[in-house]
């Protein structure tokens, strides 16, 4: 592990190499989200039309504000806390804001990793455990929940999260889920008792392991059939949903979330740079490697996707030939999958009644390619459903989860590292209090507070956070960033630290987004973001075995309490901004006050403080940001 060694200051670690910075920068970008949200955001928004939108985000927003992080950063060599409060003491909240966030988002992203854990640990079961319903008690048939919903759904709902039926049925905690958040944390600790020199060295497996099993998977999806149904939906442009303002909205919250700026994680990362690097292709190489893994996870994904519904309409249609041919004492042979649909029309035509007393199901496989899903549904149940049709079921199912906990774990490295770097530069503890034991007390705080995601309603509190902590709160931070850096420490400052560092100055380009466009696409995806949640009232889908149309989720409005901890979860991280520059300004205006509360108007003294403050007042500003400067 290097050290930097800058005079008048005390000796930074620094990356091995590279490929290190990289490899983390990536990891913490390319996230579960990359597999579980943007699939799905491609399915429900036109398939290939999808891309137009998210593209132009990328371009225009994600990438200037992750070019920014990464400068900022690098130069002055310091966490989120420390850059902003540099380049002026009233932006000292963003940085506090950032850190709230990114300790909010580990609390309750690691319980993800606790779940990827459980599935994982039952993979190695033969037949997976979520492939067929358990027996009742006493042997005679199938438990009732499980009937009436599917193996997976009860495994996830009931196996996994033991599910109240009510966000305000709190229940006890489930022991096999806190033992595996233990273990995640556990694995988190192990990764960062040696700060980024540990780091460093873990990403090689967690940021590369996942393109393997991804290339794996594509591989042997592929060769399913249905797979090319699936790639056909995919890739299909509907044209027309591009109308719709809601595809614009997600496309863009979804690039900026997609890519982990305003969390302070790839500031901190990038403060242990060399000063002398080249920011701008960092950005660029990272910003197109986590969209590019997007487009190349969801084909292996769709693929699988195309093969579950191809395997659910054949079984649909072979349920409704077998009720078929009992019912008119017709052959098997005489009625196959591919000629179900003219024996269906034909005896449609001479026999309506008694077709319509078979009640079969209706099979469409463009009903089934449009059953959406995402996030925890996607993973934990839809591709766990598709895993058990695939021959060797239990190798891939390894596979699956082995590959998310990898990306959650790499994730969870710039989330943690966004808390932690700011406690050092602060020297908010005593300097001999070693960094492993620092580390170890957030994790066994962090974790402490997670145990509610743990109890019978902890999937529900999961859904909440991962809605509104990581939502409005980083719009808000991402922000305040682009704004202290432009029109604070000022363009003229920010462009003569990038020729130092890269050996150029940014180009028209990224001017014109920092200075224009990235600050209105955030201002107004900002606004439409409110504005579409309080015109009406949040909801949740509830788990309720006696709902009259289980396995449907009952959709529920949530109590007054809980929408009042929603807000506070929105409000309480960006609290600090607003706060911290009260503060400097109420200080500076109380010293000011005093004085000049103790000058002598007889005395030359007084004369010489009152001339010094009329020249403060009257010197450009541009000298005094720049003076903030780290050099």
């Amino acid at each position: 592990m290097g050290k930097a060694n800058d005079s008048g200051m005390e000796e930074r670690p620094e990356w091995d190499n590279k490929v290190q910075y990289l490899l983390t920068c990536i990891g913490f970008a390319v996230g579960i989200g990359n597999v579980w949200r943007f699939p799905y955001l491609c399915q429900i928004y036109g398939g290939g039309a999808f891309l137009i939108p998210y593209l132009i985000a990328l371009v225009f927003e994600g990438l200037p504000l992750l070019y920014l992080e990464l400068a900022i950063g690098q130069r002055l060599r310091m966490g989120s806390i420390g850059v902003w409060n540099s380049i002026s003491p009233l932006l000292g909240g963003v940085g506090i804001a950032s850190m709230l966030v990114s300790l909010l988002v580990c609390i309750f992203y690691n319980t993800l990793l606790a779940w990827v854990l459980w599935y994982l640990f039952h993979s190695f079961q033969d037949p997976l455990p979520w492939s067929q319903c358990p027996p009742t008690d006493n042997l005679t048939g199938y438990d009732a929940e499980c009937v009436k919903s599917t193996p997976a759904n009860y495994f996830w709902y009931r196996e996994t999260l033991n599910i109240s039926t009510d966000i305000g049925a709190s229940g006890s905690l489930q022991w096999w889920l806190v033992v595996c958040l233990a273990s995640a944390w556990c694995v988190v600790y192990v990764c960062f008792i040696k700060g980024i020199e540990s780091i460093g060295k873990v990403v090689y497996v967690t940021a590369i392991f996942p393109y393997l099993v991804l290339t794996i998977f594509l591989m042997r999806a592929l060769t399913l059939p249905g797979a090319t149904t699936g790639l056909v939906y995919l890739f299909t442009p509907d044209w027309e949903v591009l109308k719709n303002p809601q595809v614009w909205l997600d496309a863009s919250t979804q690039i900026f979330f997609s890519l982990s700026v305003a969390f302070g994680g790839l500031i901190a990362f990038s403060s242990y740079n060399k000063e002398r690097n080249n920011c701008e292709l960092d950005a660029v190489l990272v910003g197109v490697i986590n969209s590019a893994t997007s487009l190349y996870g969801a084909i292996p994904i769709f693929a699988i996707l195309g093969f579950k519904a191809n395997s659910a309409y054949n079984a649909c249609v072979k349920e409704n030939i077998l009720a078929l041919t009992n019912h008119f004492e017709i052959s098997d042979q005489n009625v196959t999958a591919e000629s179900y649909d003219p024996w269906l029309e034909y005896l449609n035509r001479t026999s309506p009644s008694e077709v319509a007393s078979l009640d079969l199901r209706p099979c469409d496989l463009q009903t089934f390619l449009d059953q959406s899903a995402s996030g925890t549904g996607l993973a934990f149940i839809v591709f766990s459903e598709a895993v058990v049709e695939m021959p060797g079921s239990q190798i891939w199912a390894i596979l699956f989860f082995t590959m998310l906990f990898s990306l959650g774990l790499s994730s969870m490295f710039g989330n943690l590292e966004g808390v932690l770097t700011p406690i050092r530069d602060l020297h908010l503890l005593p300097a001999w209090i070693p960094d492993a034991l620092v580390t170890a007390v957030m994790c066994l705080m962090a974790f402490s507070m997670a145990l509610i995601f743990t109890m019978g309603s902890g999937n529900y509190w999961v859904e909440i956070f991962n809605s509104y902590v990581g939502s409005v709160p980083l719009l808000i931070v991402a922000f305040f960033e682009i704004f202290a850096v432009i029109y604070v420490y000022g363009m003229k400052s920010f462009s003569e630290d990038i020729y130092f560092m890269t050996g150029k100055r940014p180009n028209l380009f990224w001017k014109v987004c920092w200075k224009v466009i990235s600050p209105l696409m955030l201002l107004v995806v900002l606004i439409a973001y409110i504005v579409t949640r309080i015109q009406e009232r949040p909801t949740y889908g509830a788990w309720n075995p006696a709902y009259e149309l289980f396995p449907k989720t009952e959709v529920k409005p949530y109590p007054d309490w809980v929408f009042a901890i929603i807000v506070l979860l929105s409000a309480v991280p960006v609290i600090p901004i607003p706060l911290v520059a009260l503060y400097h300004l109420i200080s500076c205006g109380i010293k000011r006050s005093s004085a000049r509360t103790h000058l002598n108007p007889c005395s030359n003294e007084g004369f010489e403080i009152e001339t010094r403050d009329e020249q403060d007042q009257g010197a450009p500003q541009v000298e005094s940001l720049h003076s903030t400067k780290i050099i």
